[in-house]
């Protein structure tokens, strides 16, 4: 997204949601978004594959048991 598509999409979430942002919080939380997204990226630009981070490896706890 360009800088202005990002800063519009900041707007509409920030009134969607009821979140009141002044021009300043808006054109910084549009700044910290395009960074996400351009480290979200390089992220998928890795070469994965199914045998890379198979569904076994999470085992999630039993209902009800506190973390110790």
């Amino acid at each position: 997204m360009t800088d202005e598509q990002t800063l519009a999409y900041v707007q509409a979430a920030a009134v969607a949601v009821g979140l009141p942002l002044d021009a300043a919080q808006t054109a910084r939380v549009a700044v910290h978004l395009q960074r996400t997204a351009g480290m979200a990226a390089l992220l998928d630009a890795v070469p994965l594959h199914d045998a890379d981070e198979p569904a076994e490896i999470y085992c999630p706890a039993p209902y009800g048991l506190a973390a110790h």
